[in-house]
Formats: C-alpha cells, sequence, structure tokens
C-alpha cells in the first residue's frame, strides 16, 4: 500500500512538450484504463476507485480509498482480469468488504487511454514523479481529449513537492486541475444516461 499524493494540471500539447525538452531520461508508457463499478455504483458511494490498467501490455489492477485532502491510499497487484484481483486487493488493503460488494458482478464504468512521458526528479528533500499525458477520456460511448501534467510524490516532503510543483506551474502557466481521470470520464459516461 503506499499513499498518492500528487497534483494535476490541466495542459496543451505545448506545453506538454515545452516540459519534456526539461526533463531527462523519460519513460514512455502505453496506458489504457477501466475503471469500475457495481451495478448500484457500491464503490463511487464510498469514494473508492476500482480500476484495471494495462502499462506497455501488463495489467496493473488498483483499488484506490480516500485518505484526506489530496491523498489517496492505493493498493495494487498484476492481474488478468479484475475479478482476479479482488482477493488479493482485499487482502492487501484488509478491506474485506469488497467481497461483499462486488459479488454479483461489475460494470465497465468509464476509461481512458494515454500515453504518459514519466521522469523521476530528486528534490532536495523529496522524489517526485512527473508524468506527461496525453490521450483521451471515454465515457457513455464518446471520447474526449486528455492533456495534462501529474506531479506524484515518491517520498519524502510533501511541503518540497507542492513547492516544485506550484513553480513548475507558474513557469509553464499551468491551471490546477481538480478532478481526477475517472471523475472526468465518469462525468462524460453520466452526460450520457
Amino acid at each position: 500500500m503506499s499513499k498518492e499524493f500528487e497534483l494535476k494540471y490541466a495542459a496543451t500539447p505545448e506545453i506538454l512538450s515545452a516540459v519534456r525538452a526539461e526533463l531527462d531520461a523519460v519513460t514512455e508508457i502505453a496506458m489504457e484504463t477501466t475503471y469500475y463499478d457495481t451495478p448500484n455504483k457500491d464503490l463511487s458511494a464510498r469514494h473508492m476507485t476500482l480500476r484495471r490498467r494495462y502499462e506497455n501490455g501488463t495489467s496493473v489492477c488498483t483499488l484506490k480509498a480516500p485518505d484526506g485532502a489530496n491523498r489517496r491510499k492505493e493498493y495494487e497487484t498484476e492481474a488478468a482480469t479484475i475479478e482476479e484481483a479482488i482477493p488479493i486487493l482485499c487482502k492487501l488493503s484488509g478491506w474485506e468488504e469488497l467481497k461483499i460488494l462486488t459479488a454479483k458482478g461489475l460494470i465497465t464504468v468509464c476509461g481512458a487511454r494515454f500515453t504518459r512521458q514519466a521522469a523521476t526528479v530528486t528534490l532536495l528533500d523529496c522524489v517526485v514523479e512527473i508524468a506527461l499525458d496525453s490521450g483521451v477520456l471515454m465515457g457513455g460511448g464518446r471520447e474526449v481529449p486528455l492533456c495534462e501534467l501529474e506531479v506524484e510524490l515518491k517520498s519524502g516532503s510533501e511541503a518540497t513537492a507542492t513547492y516544485f510543483a506550484n513553480v513548475l506551474a507558474a513557469r509553464h502557466g499551468l491551471v490546477r486541475e481538480s478532478k481526477s481521470k475517472f471523475a472526468r470520464a465518469l462525468a462524460l459516461a453520466e452526460q450520457s444516461t
């Protein structure tokens, strides 16, 4: 389990290119994400997110749970299907209710398909990952463009990571994005119903 602390910013392709030019050792990852819920939206009601993401062809299943402002607990496992991952995610999270809630099945809610260019940056008292994401959000049979930058704390000081993100945002004219990819894709899906 890790605690996720990240700051997201809306961007343009030009901004992503400019930031990319400043980074060393960038890794490119093709990502395709599917978000799930129960037919009764039991997970959304608990502010939980269940997803399967292909990362350069590897299937990684994740359960996210709220843990305060800008933070989420995140549990991950490699698994071929989301159903195969559920018992493992229950064990990792200690949240056995997940088995009960999902016993009657899951539905696909929405998704995203994008390319991530990621670089690790070591600062004075923390390590962050800068992720440049470009692709589409999908929901309700529709797609909208996705272009954003994330600064995710990997270890160390949240204050330093926040300061670094604010300086980066000011330098490139970035605007804070308050909603997750899931929330935006879900809103797209709900517009179709």
